[in-house]
């Protein structure tokens, strides 16, 4: 953490906030706590669209208390929001800071995930006050318990598993329901755990697609005449081909979304065991709607504390959730590495197979 001299804390008048990477429920939650919290402690608050391009460009307004009202309960982001990296950009560091100071932005609130923070942190490097505030559905910030948007995504998987699973019993079909999760497979094994799958594919733990046909003919053997598989989007499983596009983002990411490893292993399963089977990819749906109760809290309680860190002269930081409450990791140690999911939680999923 890094604590900003007394002439640097007084200077702080106007904060910026944006939001980067994919959308969120929660994303305007935090926005508002954030703003609420400033105004209260008597600073301006800038909202700046479109995440780091608004930040490259001078893309954003001053806000009033009434910009960020009526705003809790909606999901996407009043922002905007972009997968810019002005990391990759010439001179994009400089440039984005030179741009910040010249439209009066004195100190900035980043609400994003690795890809987001990561640029925060090159930012804060270079003598900017930040303050991060972590996003991302697929949950894979280290040193931290909660990121804004999974558990409102962890719901909705849920809510397909339960309708999922009358149609699948009636037809006696095997179901393939892909999720997000780049890296890693949170949301598809609390999803999986809470929505009562059959068979969790993540990218953790290797399965290879004998595996899966081995466990769909065991349960047909027992007399289970269905089965619903949730396999995260970026699973690489051994035997199983996808040819899905490979274009890739500013930050170098593959899109998923034109991989296709639900509809591969979809057309594969039926192939191989002559079961009925279908597949339904969540996709964006994911990343829409309202919040649950759990994202509105805690992207509340994290955007306020954001905001008084830079109140307090801190900078660097990031508020977490560890343990129940509230704590302040360094930004480096967010992105430092990939939160995976535990063997004895991928286990226990494995229990119900």
């Amino acid at each position: 953490m890094v604590r900003l001299p007394d002439s640097a804390r007084l200077s702080i008048v106007r904060i910026g906030v944006l939001t980067g990477g994919g959308d969120a429920p929660g994303l305007n939650a935090a926005v508002r706590a954030v703003s609420r919290r400033a105004f209260q402690l008597g600073h301006q608050v800038s909202g700046i669209k479109n995440g780091w391009a608004g930040a490259m460009t001078g893309d954003m307004s001053n806000f009033t208390p009434a910009d960020v009202r009526g705003i809790l309960q909606l999901g996407g982001t009043i922002l905007g929001t972009s997968r810019t990296n002005p990391v990759k950009e010439p001179d994009g560091v400089k440039r984005t800071l030179a741009m910040l100071k010249s439209c009066g932005v004195d100190s900035l609130v980043a609400i994003g995930g690795d890809d987001t923070l990561s640029v925060a942190k090159a930012l804060h490097e270079s003598g900017y006050p930040v303050v991060g505030v972590p996003k991302t559905i697929d949950n894979d910030l280290s040193a931290t318990e909660f990121c804004i948007g999974f558990d409102t995504a962890v719901g909705i998987v849920v809510e397909a598993l339960d309708r999922l699973h009358t149609t699948a019993s009636a037809h006696h079909r095997v179901m393939v329901v892909e999720v997000m999760g780049r890296d890693t497979g949170w949301v598809a094994v609390m999803g999986g755990l809470a929505g009562g799958s059959d068979l969790v594919l993540i990218p953790e733990f290797e399965v290879g697609f004998d595996d899966v046909v081995e466990h769909l003919h065991r349960r047909r053997g027992e007399g289970k005449d269905f089965s619903i598989i949730v396999v995260a989007e970026g699973v690489n499983l051994a035997g199983l081909e996808t040819d899905g596009e490979q274009k890739t983002d500013a930050f170098g990411h593959v899109q998923l979304s034109k991989r296709g490893v639900g509809d591969a292993l979809s057309r594969r399963i039926e192939a191989e065991t002559g079961f009925e089977t279908r597949v339904t990819v969540l996709g964006h749906l994911q990343r829409g709607g309202s919040p649950s109760p759990v994202d509105r809290i805690w992207a509340t309680r994290l955007g306020v504390a954001a905001t008084e860190l830079l109140h307090e002269g801190k900078a660097g930081v990031v508020p977490v959730r560890r343990d129940g409450d509230v704590a302040v990791v360094p930004l480096a140690d967010l992105v430092a590495e990939t939160r995976r999911v535990p063997r004895a939680l991928y286990d226990l999923a494995r229990v119900f197979s």
